[in-house]
Parts: structure tokens; sequence; C-alpha cells
């Protein structure tokens, strides 16, 4: 409850920051704008460590539980992470997170990112049958069910702008770049900086810091 309590507070900072943005007035505060916007990414940093501390005594037996943490983590890593401009169609689209496959969320992630912003773009969530329909996304997760397609995925996506997000054995082995997985029933994550860097993405050093292993070296941004 408290972290949800926190991801409104943050995400009404978030709102503050956008409508100083669009007040006449704001190129004279845009020194207190960068500190409100400094303040919202620690926000989002602090609330990361605290998902990254959460014990889920029953993650075996009630999944639900899992892919909600699991959803919170995919709405603060995109926080700390740059697509370059030809990830999105123009300034105004979304950010588009998309499943493969069977949804394993069934639910969680819509609910998890209902109404929230990253910067001025809205999120949404599409959900694709098949590896081969994926398109417009910016975020990608390919949960368990479909470890089968991993390799097909990871091939096809391998030099576009996209965030790829699993949680089978070996995924940031296989070229994935964030990898989920679970220790002393906590949900932890790998991170694959090459193959982020490949698609020309940039992750913060500050994600790079939370994560157990980097591959690529501590490069971030």
């Amino acid at each position: 409850m408290a972290i949800l309590i926190e991801e409104k507070e943050a995400l009404n900072l978030s709102t503050k920051i956008r409508r100083g943005q669009r007040n006449p007035a704001y190129g004279i505060r845009q020194g207190r704008a960068r500190r409100s916007r400094s303040r919202f990414v620690d926000r989002a940093l602090a609330l990361l460590i605290s998902l990254a501390g959460v014990c889920w005594a029953s993650a075996q037996t009630s999944p639900t539980s899992e892919y909600q943490v699991k959803a919170a983590f995919l709405f603060h890593f995109a926080q700390f992470v740059d697509w370059p401009p030809e990830a999105f169609k123009d300034a105004a689209s979304p950010l588009t997170y998309c499943t493969a496959g069977e949804d394993p969320f069934h639910g969680a992630l819509e609910a998890s990112l209902n109404g929230k912003m990253i910067g001025a773009r809205p999120v949404r969530v599409i959900h694709f049958r098949q590896v081969q329909e994926i398109q417009g996304c910016q975020i990608v997760f390919l949960g368990t069910p479909e470890k089968k397609l991993m390799s097909a995925m990871l091939g096809n996506l391998r030099a576009s702008p996209i965030l790829t997000v699993g949680e089978s054995e070996g995924f940031v082995q296989g070229g994935g770049m964030i990898g989920f997985f679970l220790e002393d029933n906590k949900v932890r994550f790998d991170i694959n900086l090459d193959a982020a860097e490949h698609a020309k993405l940039k992750i913060s050093a500050r994600l790079l810091a939370l994560a157990k292993t980097v591959i690529g070296g501590p490069k971030g941004t």
C-alpha cells in the first residue's frame, strides 16, 4: 500500500512538472522545474529500491502478486531509459508496453499503468498473439510460457530501439536486455547493457546499480 501511495505522489509531481512546461512563465522557473524533475527521478529510484526489497513469501502460490510487482518494475524501468527519436512516430506518441503470446499479467500491467505518464508521454499496453505481429512498441515483455519463442523474438528485435524484458532462465545471456528472476522470494533483475546499447538505448547508471548482474559493464548515463 505504501508503494502505491508513493507512486501516486510521484505521478502527481510529474503532472505538475508537465503543467509548468506549458505555462508561459516556464522560462523564469526552469531552475525550479529541474529541481522538481530531479526530485521526481529520485522518488522513482527510491520506489525501485523499495520494490527490490519486497519479499513475496507467497510468490509460488500467488502468481498475481508476483506480476503486480513486475508490472510496477516495468513502469519505473521506463523512467531510467532513453530511447532515440526514431523509436516514436512523433513527440506526442505514447510509450507502448507490449506482451507477446499469453499475457502473464492478467490485467495487472494495465492496472499498474492506468493514467500514468512517462515524461510527457502517456502509456498504453498492447498484447500480441504472435512475435511476428509486434510493432509500435518501446518495451516488450516475454513471459516464461513463451520461452520457446525467446530466440525468435530477440532475433527479430535485436536491432530495433525496443527494451526487451523477460523472465526465462538465460534471458539476458541470450540477448535480452532486462531479465527478471526470483531470489530469496524477492523479484530481482539482470541487465544486458551491450544489447541495450546495440539497440541505441541508454540505460541510467542508477538503474544499472540496482541490477544484480550487468553484462557489458557499468557504462550507463
